[in-house]
């Protein structure tokens, strides 16, 4: 932004309707990841509306990144919830992810009706393929940035190892990186500190509603009496709810388990979407069989192409898993699935609501840096190694359908080894590149 161009008069204050307006619109352009979501908020709500100051925004962005879960998501909910109170953080969190359920659920329903056309069986044939790429350069993404000293290289190799070899539970190489990064911050605070990534970069522009200097409204100031008050809204949330589904479908039910299982997940999602992805697979994949592979890459490529965070995957397992099982019959598979879909989103998000709605109160007691973040470089650390292993996973599955012993797929190769180029060479954006293997892979379908 030049300098003349920069108001020295605040915006007008936003009314709950205006923020609810904008909340909505984010929903359906919330393209990108994480990386692009925040950057569009921060383009929206610090350069253009000026509704919160860059210093705030970064200092709540510092915060989300030490939570679990989806750090866009959470970042949204803390800024809605700081201008209008708890239900603005609920508007704010509920509307970034309510269009991608929609979606989502509408997708996964075409995917398993009409999936076996051969229109659609080609698209995903391009796409299979193009998702290994991605992940790869996830993997690459976040290694670039956490991989700073040959420390933590040893331990992104001793999670790839571990998981890959010893078959050893992802939330137990979480919890073992993040001993490891706590000892390291006590011991070698040089190796583990996180730095300031985020913000290394500071530009004015101009005086914002919520700025450097103004103070926190009174429903942002920490007190123990409505610490305690939020946290047994959100604990009585996940109670009723996961009650309602054991009584309805006793707590072995396909639902009941999703709830479950999806509050685990929820709660290891440290190092964003791709970090947890290993562990829905163990669960969904492997433990309970809710779906295959095949259809865990499928997933992961519908929630590419959607807006909201990517951890919307676990929409498309929600689906998937309850149409499997017939939870409500044979006769109503797009019900069963809809629920699914539901219930796992739900116990996905409500525990970020929890955390801001607890949490952000006493995060904005201080407006410095946040410390004891080395466990989280540990963790962050070790979550490369595992997406490279799942990288792998997803390569054995696309490139050898039939295993070792059958067909080596090498026009699916060549199609991955193009999306490859495209994304590392390339710089290409990932929408893109998933429409140009979707195409590829139907002319191939087709030709055939």
């Amino acid at each position: 932004m030049d300098a003349h161009a920069i108001s020295e008069s605040p915006p007008e204050p936003v009314t709950f309707a205006e923020a609810f307006r904008f909340w909505l619109k984010l929903g359906f352009i919330s393209f990108g990841g994480p990386t692009g979501q925040i950057a569009i908020m921060h383009s929206e709500l610090v350069e253009r509306r000026r509704w919160i100051s860059e210093n705030r925004f970064l200092h709540a962005l510092n915060y989300c990144m030490l939570l679990p879960g989806p750090e866009a998501t959470q970042l949204a909910t803390y800024i809605g919830w700081m201008m209008h109170r708890t239900w603005g953080g609920i508007v704010a969190g509920t509307l970034f992810v309510l269009p991608s359920l929609f979606i989502l659920i509408a997708l996964s329903w075409i995917y398993l009706a009409y999936g076996s056309v051969p229109l659609v069986a080609g698209l995903f044939y391009g796409i299979k393929p193009a998702v290994v790429a991605i992940v790869l350069a996830a993997a690459w993404r976040i290694g670039s940035r956490a991989l700073r000293h040959p420390a933590l290289w040893g331990i992104a190799a001793a999670a790839f190892v571990a998981i890959f070899a010893f078959h050893v539970p992802f939330p137990a190489i979480v919890l073992a990186a993040g001993v490891i990064g706590y000892l390291g911050g006590r011991f070698a605070p040089h190796v583990f500190a996180m730095g300031g990534a985020h913000g290394s970069a500071r530009q004015r522009y101009g005086p914002a509603l919520i700025d450097d200097a103004t103070p926190p409204p009174a429903h942002a100031r920490f007190t123990w009496k409505r610490l305690a008050f939020q946290l047994a809204v959100g604990i009585g949330l996940w109670v009723i709810a996961i009650a309602a589904l054991a009584t309805a479908f006793g707590w072995d039910g396909t639902l009941t388990q999703m709830g479950w299982f999806f509050t685990k997940a929820a709660l290891l999602t440290f190092g964003g979407a791709y970090a947890v992805l290993p562990y829905v697979f163990q669960g969904a994949v492997e433990h309970y069989q809710w779906l295959t592979a095949p259809q865990m890459i499928d997933g992961l490529a519908l929630g590419e192409t959607t807006p909201g965070p990517l951890i919307m995957v676990v929409t498309f397992v929600g689906f998937v898993g309850a149409w499997t099982k017939a939870v409500f019959g044979a006769e109503s598979l797009f019900l069963a699935g809809a629920a699914g879909a539901v219930v796992a989103t739900y116990f996905t998000f409500l525990p970020s609501f929890v955390f801001i709605f607890t949490g952000a109160p006493f995060i904005e007691t201080t407006h410095g840096n946040l410390r004891f973040t080395a466990p989280l470089t540990g963790i962050t650390a070790a979550v490369v190694g595992v997406i490279v292993n799942l990288a792998l996973f997803f390569a054995y599955h696309v490139l050898w359908p039939g295993g070792f012993d059958g067909h080596f797929e090498w026009l699916s190769a060549l199609i991955g080894g193009a999306a490859i180029v495209a994304l590392f060479r390339f710089k290409a954006g990932i929408i893109p590149v998933i429409g140009a293997c979707a195409a590829a892979g139907l002319a191939i379908t087709l030709l055939r």
